[in-house]
């Protein structure tokens, strides 16, 4: 299985599906079937961290200002 650089979010998402689909269809002979776990890891990761930045980044504009939105249940 040939490495997948992701350039969005979206991608990635798309291609850990296709991982998914064909490791519960058993698909793939063992070898390839470990390589698409390692992928499938990577891709995880890149998602996890494009979502951590996109948190970082949500803004709320409030009274003319724009502040860090806050996810607690406090609000």
């Amino acid at each position: 299985m040939k490495k997948f650089n992701p350039k969005s979010y979206e991608e990635a998402l798309k291609q850990l599906e296709k991982i998914t689909e064909s490791m519960q269809n058993n698909d793939l002979p063992l070898e390839e079937a470990l390589a698409a776990y390692q992928q499938g890891q990577e891709l995880v990761q890149y998602c996890q961290q494009k979502l951590a930045e996109v948190e970082q980044k949500l803004q709320v504009f409030d009274n003319g200002e724009l502040k860090e939105l806050k996810l607690d249940a406090e609000q």
